[in-house]
């Protein structure tokens, strides 16, 4: 009996120390998930302020190279107004480091000189922006066009750079022109020059005759300016004689010129009463053949009146030159002859009656009408701006096609209801501007009109 009671107490005993110990285990395990927990909440509040932080990542560190430029430094480096050599820059050198005196027991002592905080030198100004620039890529690039044929990279680059020196356009030692690409099946080519600058005082060699051709310099499509510099040359190079005639008041045309003449006969005829400086025969896109008329400015302006006064009425073959300055329109739009003075392009050189339809011209170009949806917006801009005049009552715009020869082209024909309405919409628009171009005007007869007689 009293065995079997020992035994019943040591089973209990064992029991409770079971469950004592599995309870120790509980806890254990409790504290344990409750550090991990703890740990777990920790690294994630870590986490956060880790994410929280991150937005500030990029907000002025300098790029490679560049650590030792400030953020206005830098941003004036990228406007093209720093050189990339700047304090701190590797390819600077260092001045030579000076030994310390050497000491000896004998020496006096050495003077102590208090240290004065280093001086930095000012920045120099340079007189180019930095070379390749991406932000200023769009304007440092000029399209050329009319090369040579089988003109090599090489020739081209050479030929700019030695232009550019010699005619003292080039702002620093070295090359102007960092690189070309030439496209030799549709014979035009990019130059590259290293500054905006240079890039706008080679302008000046549009026209420049290169192995027999009179080369056209133009900004490329993407060409956007740089505020703050001259989109403009500023410089005219003798003997060059640009193919692009500026709207100014100093802008002579040239019309009723006969189409056998060509642009160096009529610069002939132009030249003896002064030096050119730009000059530009219109021609049919398709053809390239004259359209009887062109435009030139000369570079000594007092000969404007001069060559107006020697060449208005002469006359050549069958025709009779009509020669004004380009902005006559604007300035007496309401005197119908002058509004009709619109020679070369085979109209009346009497005004006659006023009419109900306007015959508006200078406006449009065959290219420009060969695109629909750009044939389609400069339909609706006519129309739109003729309707604060008059009522529309219909309106022709000819068109080029390929291989065909349209009547026309290059005229917008408006009929108004009536001829009040025609006369106040030529006298609102004669001189005014469109697509940059000065717009002229003449009264067109409704029976021709109607007869689609252009």
């Amino acid at each position: 009996m009293e065995e079997d009671d020992r035994k019943h107490r040591d089973s209990d005993r064992k029991r409770r120390r079971s469950r004592s110990r599995s309870r120790d285990r509980r806890r254990s395990r409790s504290r344990s998930r409750d550090r991990e927990r703890r740990r777990r909440s920790r690294s994630h509040d870590k986490d956060k302020r880790n994410k929280r932080r991150k937005p500030y990542k990029y907000w002025d560190v300098a790029p490679p190279g560049f650590e030792h430029i400030t953020p206005t430094q830098y941003k004036a480096m990228q406007a093209g107004q720093l050189p990339p050599s700047v304090p701190g820059d590797p390819s600077i050198p260092l001045p030579p480091l000076v030994p310390p005196p050497t000491i000896t027991p004998d020496a006096p002592p050495v003077p102590v000189i208090p240290q004065l905080p280093p001086q930095i030198p000012p920045l120099p100004t340079p007189p180019i922006a930095p070379v390749g620039s991406q932000m200023t890529r769009q304007a440092r690039r000029l399209y050329v066009g009319n090369i040579p044929f089988g003109v090599s990279e090489e020739a081209m680059v050479d030929f700019f750079n030695d232009h550019m020196h010699e005619s003292k356009l080039s702002q620093a030692p070295g090359l102007p022109v960092l690189a070309v690409q030439v496209n030799h099946d549709k014979n035009f080519a990019f130059l590259e020059f290293r500054s905006v600058d240079e890039t706008t005082q080679a302008m000046a060699f549009d026209g420049v005759m290169f192995q027999g051709q009179a080369l056209k310099i133009r900004r490329p499509k993407d060409y956007q300016p740089v505020p703050g510099m001259s989109e403009t040359p500023t410089v005219h190079v003798p003997g060059v004689v640009s193919t692009v005639v500026q709207d100014s008041p100093h802008k002579i045309f040239i019309g009723g010129l006969p189409n056998y003449l060509n642009e160096d006969q009529i610069k002939e005829l132009l030249s003896s009463f002064g030096t050119l400086k730009a000059f530009n025969l219109v021609k049919d896109s398709a053809t390239s053949l004259s359209k009887g008329y062109a435009f030139c400015e000369y570079i000594d302006h007092t000969k404007t009146d001069d060559s107006i006064a020697g060449l208005n009425g002469m006359q050549l073959g069958e025709k009779k030159l009509i020669v004004q300055r380009a902005s006559v329109g604007a300035k007496n739009a309401q005197q119908s002859q002058l509004a009709v003075s619109v020679p070369g392009l085979e109209l009346p050189q009497t005004s006659g009656p006023v009419t109900e339809v306007l015959c508006l011209m200078n406006m449009v170009t065959p290219e420009e009408l060969m695109d629909d949806e750009e044939y389609e917006d400069i339909v609706e801009d006519v129309k739109e701006e003729c309707q604060k005049y008059g009522l529309v009552r219909s309106l022709e715009i000819p068109r080029p096609y390929q291989g065909v020869d349209v009547p026309g082209t290059g005229k917008i024909f408006v009929e108004f209801m009536n001829a009040v309405e025609a006369k106040k919409a030529q006298e609102a628009l004669s001189g005014r501007k469109f697509a940059n171009r000065v717009v002229m005007t003449q009264y067109y007869s409704p029976e021709k009109y109607h007869r689609r007689d252009f």
